[in-house]
């Protein structure tokens, strides 16, 4: 389906089980931002932020969740708005089909296995003894080195970098500029200088895992950097060697995550926050941006700052601390008393 058929919004409600409140003949070819959505697009609203942009908006309709009072206008309410958003994206602006095939401007080395209904782009490079799953997409410029592995329906973008030996599975992408399987930072000292120890394992990456641009994924020094199934990995994130990631991760942009940390499943780490090595963190752990975990954490916690504390914690000391000026003037003034009883208790005493 392109854009420009359109589908009406009972449709849509049928699809995603939601329900229009208005118009539900009303044809909707595109999905748009509310400020520049016209009369035949559907919009979003999530955020209640932006409720008076919505009562204002152009759109034909507005895609929203229960209890939100659109001024009488059209809308699509449904019960989670962003998986709603997913899916209608994915059906006004599906993925381009794969051209299978290898691309005659591609080096492919020997001994290589890619399935008839792979696509291997101009430039790409594959080194020996690659082997590549059916509907998988190996885009121009990117290099997969000697023994790499790629499941089925994989997309490798332009210019992302896959190291020898490397394992991707099913259903993963791969962002421009990403590299797996660099060598992990290890290093040992030998007679005052810094030797290096050779980082002979690899990176196993399995299904539905999403890897952003410039994101970093070092090789184990042996056996294996793991990123769990469903993981999402932001751009310019970097995981050390020997990480073990479970299932259905989130690393926002910037995370850095020292060698042999391993996580439990569903954890997320915001914005710019990172962990020391060789620490085990929990399932359904929260840490908040900018924080440092420096320590082991038990499942469900909700950690924040540097040294990462328990979000309470740190709430408490962070009001705290706004009050040290006005504390410190009150400190200043009681010892101010404190010494001039003492002067005067020393000259009733003389």
């Amino acid at each position: 389906m392109t854009a420009s058929e359109g589908r009406s919004l009972a449709e849509l409600a049928r699809l995603l089980g939601g329900e229009v409140l208005g118009d539900a003949t009303l044809i909707v070819t595109d999905v748009a931002p509310l400020d520049t959505a016209g009369p035949s697009d559907l919009s979003f609203l999530a955020n209640p932020s932006y409720l008076q942009r919505a009562r204002e908006s152009r759109a034909g309709a507005v895609l929203a969740g229960p209890g939100i009072d659109l001024g009488g206008r059209t809308a699509l309410v449904v019960p989670d708005p962003y998986l709603a958003l997913a899916v209608v994206l994915e059906l006004y602006h599906p993925s381009p089909p794969i051209k299978a095939g290898v691309s005659r401007e591609a080096v492919v080395g020997f001994q290589c296995h890619i399935d008839e209904a792979a696509e291997i782009q101009p430039r790409a490079v594959l080194g020996d003894r690659c082997r590549i799953g059916a509907g998988t997409k190996i885009g121009s410029g990117a290099v997969l080195g000697t023994g790499v592995t790629v499941g089925r329906d994989t997309t490798v973008h332009p210019n992302a970098t896959i190291y020898d030996g490397c394992v991707l599975g099913d259903r993963v992408i791969v962002h421009s500029g990403a590299v797996i399987g660099s060598d992990g930072f290890g290093y040992a000292m030998e007679k005052g200088r810094r030797r290096k120890i050779p980082q002979v394992g690899i990176v196993s990456v399995e299904d539905d895992v999403e890897i952003g641009a410039n994101a970093t994924i070092d090789r184990a020094t042996f056996g294996a950097t793991v990123i769990g199934r469903g993981t999402k990995i932001d751009n310019l994130v970097q995981v050390g060697h020997n990480v073990v990631l479970g299932e259905d991760c989130v690393l926002v942009a910037q995370v850095g995550l020292s060698g042999s940390v391993k996580v439990g499943r569903r954890t997320v780490f915001a914005g710019q926050s990172g962990a020391v090595g060789h620490i085990a963190i929990g399932d359904d752990v929260t840490v908040g941006a900018k924080s440092a975990v420096t320590r082991d954490v038990p499942s469900g916690s909700f950690l924040i700052g540097h040294p990462a504390i328990e979000a309470g914690a740190w709430k408490r000391a962070a009001a705290i601390f706004a009050r040290l000026p006005e504390l410190r003037r009150r400190l200043m003034r009681l010892e101010g008393r404190r010494g001039d009883d003492e002067g005067q208790d020393t000259g009733s005493e003389d």
